[in-house]
């Protein structure tokens, strides 16, 4: 990993000063970086006042080393004078078959349990029969594409009502998209945090935290029963692709027997298949299903 130092090179205090926003959110000093990187504080201390141009390996050096997200190493990269190193491929794209036909059959091997998959923004690209089921008088709005994960779960209009431990488990979302908003110095997250965060929390104040064993569950009502769920999300290993890199599969749990036994009685009785948020035909105002995939892209994030 090597730098030339050249005064005045263009890009080289911008990215300088990226890289020293990305340490200081990470906590680390200049020494500490360092030595992650197998470098020196000097030199540390050179690129981030752009005394010194760093080569595109090391930008992707400390970018690992710092953690920062695909997406955001395409931004350094582009920073510092070089090409962006990788691709931001639409899942419609015929290089994400394999993608997409794994993630099918995940979902719909996964059912009667709900599933579904979200990109970088909480949007769902993807979700099985058994988050239909749970989205009964959920209004139009917030099923149109893209369906938003967040804003369907703490919209008075969403599943908030019908969500039992709903200040438990809204502080847990909350907390969740303000982390991945720090974590990957997004604006955008930023800007759904802030909406999400303000709407109004429907019925009365939620009572007091009760300890949970092992995981917080949702409890929420379906059909006029109380199903509970622990949940558990997965990304890819090693992504390079924005667009994998940022996608998410979260999967739900029954967390008591009588949600598996429910699950199990409405699996005897329903359907399968992997669904994705589509557009209805029709006028621009109907609301979507989770209809077959048609055709999905992924796009920018902040």
């Amino acid at each position: 990993m090597t730098t030339g130092t050249v005064a005045g090179a263009a890009g080289a205090g911008h990215v300088g000063s990226l890289l020293r926003g990305w340490r200081r959110m990470r906590r680390f000093t200049q020494l500490e970086l360092a030595l992650r990187a197998d470098s020196s504080a000097r030199h540390i201390s050179f690129i981030e006042t752009g005394r010194s141009v760093p080569s595109r390996s090391m930008v992707l050096h400390l970018a690992e080393q710092l953690s920062v997200p695909v997406r955001e190493r395409n931004a350094l990269l582009v920073a510092a004078g070089y090409a962006p190193s990788y691709p931001e491929t639409p899942l419609s794209a015929p290089a994400m078959a394999p993608v997409w036909t794994g993630l099918e059959q995940l979902l719909t091997a996964y059912e009667p349990h709900p599933a579904l998959v979200m990109d970088g923004m909480y949007d769902v690209v993807a979700a099985n029969k058994g988050v239909e089921m749970l989205l009964d008088g959920v209004a139009a709005h917030l099923l149109r594409a893209p369906m938003n994960a967040m804003r369907l779960t703490l919209h008075p209009e969403g599943l908030a009502p019908r969500i039992r431990n709903l200040g438990e488990w809204r502080a847990h979302l909350l907390e969740r998209v303000e982390r991945q908003a720090t974590l990957r110095a997004s604006a955008a997250l930023r800007e759904l945090y802030e909406e999400v965060a303000a709407y109004p929390v429907p019925g009365q104040e939620s009572p007091a935290p009760v300890s949970h064993p092992y995981a917080l569950p949702l409890r929420i009502e379906v059909g006029g029963r109380v199903l509970s769920f622990l949940s558990t999300a997965t990304t890819f290993n090693t992504p390079m692709d924005v667009t994998v890199s940022e996608l998410a599969v979260e999967t739900f749990l029954p967390a008591d027997a009588e949600t598996a036994a429910i699950l199990a009685e409405r699996a005897r009785s329903g359907g399968s298949g992997a669904r994705e948020p589509v557009q209805e035909a029709g006028d621009a105002g109907d609301a979507t299903v989770l209809g077959e995939r048609d055709h999905v892209e992924s796009g920018g994030r902040g």
